[in-house]
């Protein structure tokens, strides 16, 4: 397959459908670029921590579709495992979010021995330039020390966009799916570039806001809406590998309250027709006969949602944006099968019957 082309899908896929799903997957961690750690004065202020962040999310996935590329399906995550890494990714933004919580409460100036001119003072007698606004504050000899402290918080603003590559969205397993059908590691690593480079406005966007919002005064509320992304993730994540209670967390979307019925064929396969729209799946529940095969045709209509693409029977399935796919279950034992959208975020069932 043509690289320039794959670029081009993988691009109009990341402003089209990526900007969304994949900021809401992986946005979470760009609460690490206002989390410092370690140092007193904060990272580096302005548009570099972002751009920093940006390059490693685009080298990690153009390293990620030319393996993909070059070893096919050898080196895809199952959804077992991608689920294991969206519990992981979402406990690590609850923590960076409790922590900024934490920091912003505990702030203040830090008292000196002799107050500038300029300072005034807020209620607890420390002086503040701010007014005592709780602005991030240092000593005016503060920039020669902060200098030294930059390139280890750009280094870890890099480290933090690398580790996107292991929280895909459904859009993001769409693309790498086409990286291995390339089977060449430069269409590979075009399609994963240009997906990195879609989307990449949008985190650019994220980013500054939240720094932005990380020195004011709605500070705390950032932090509020990045402990509910990492809940969001965490959630998602144990939907995605079956480990939560059927309906025990919220889900977007209700599944349908009629369950579709599998009809059997002459030659004793079950169909099911189940519909992936953008609101999830409809039905939510389907019924089949236990211990006979069965055949589920997962039909789309103009969906360019997370339900394009879904896990099911430990296995990733990409639907057309338009059309159909069926997908072939070997006979089940009685009881219920979960499936999910690649993010996690809508789940559908099928529940498997004894003959009465």
């Amino acid at each position: 397959m043509n690289p320039a082309a794959l670029f081009a899908g993988g691009l109009a896929a990341g402003l089209a459908a990526g900007t969304a799903s994949c900021a809401a997957v992986q946005g979470g961690l760009l609460i690490g670029l206002v989390s410092p750690s370690g140092n007193r004065h904060g990272p580096p202020r302005g548009l570099p921590p972002v751009v920093a962040f940006l390059t490693g999310r685009l080298a990690a996935h153009t390293a990620l579709g030319a393996l993909l590329g070059l070893a096919g399906a050898v080196v895809q995550v199952g959804p077992r495992t991608r689920a294991a890494l969206l519990v992981a990714a979402g406990t690590a933004v609850v923590v960076l979010a409790v922590r900024m919580l934490r920091r912003r409460r505990e702030a203040g100036c830090t008292p000196v021995r002799k107050e500038p001119a300029s300072a005034s003072r807020d209620p607890s007698g420390c002086p503040c330039p701010d007014g005592g606004h709780g602005q991030d504050w240092a000593p005016p000899d503060s920039a020669a020390r902060g200098t030294g402290a930059r390139s280890p918080a750009l280094v870890r603003a890099a480290a933090l966009g690398m580790t996107t590559i292991f929280v895909p969205c459904g859009v993001t397993i769409g693309m790498e799916i086409v990286a291995v059908s390339s089977g060449s590691a430069l269409g590979g690593a075009a399609a994963l570039a240009g997906l990195a480079l879609g989307t990449a406005p949008a985190f650019a966007a994220l980013g500054l806001l939240l720094r932005t919002l990380a020195s004011t005064r709605l500070a705390a509320l950032a932090g509020i809406a990045a402990l509910a992304a990492g809940l969001f993730t965490v959630g998602s994540g144990l939907r995605l590998g079956g480990w939560s209670p059927d309906f025990s967390l919220p889900q977007f979307g209700s599944p349908a309250a009629a369950a579709g019925r599998a009809l059997t064929g002459a030659d004793g396969v079950q169909r099911l027709t189940i519909w992936a729209t953008p609101e999830g799946f409809r039905p939510g529940i389907a019924v089949a006969v236990a211990g006979r095969p069965v055949e589920i045709a997962f039909r789309t209509d103009d969906n360019r949602g997370c339900t394009r693409t879904l896990a099911i029977d430990d296995r990733d399935v990409v639907l057309p944006v338009t059309g159909e796919r069926v997908v072939r279950l070997a006979a089940h034992p009685e009881g219920r099968l979960r499936y999910a959208c690649g993010m996690g975020m809508y789940v559908g069932f099928v529940r498997f019957e004894r003959v009465p």
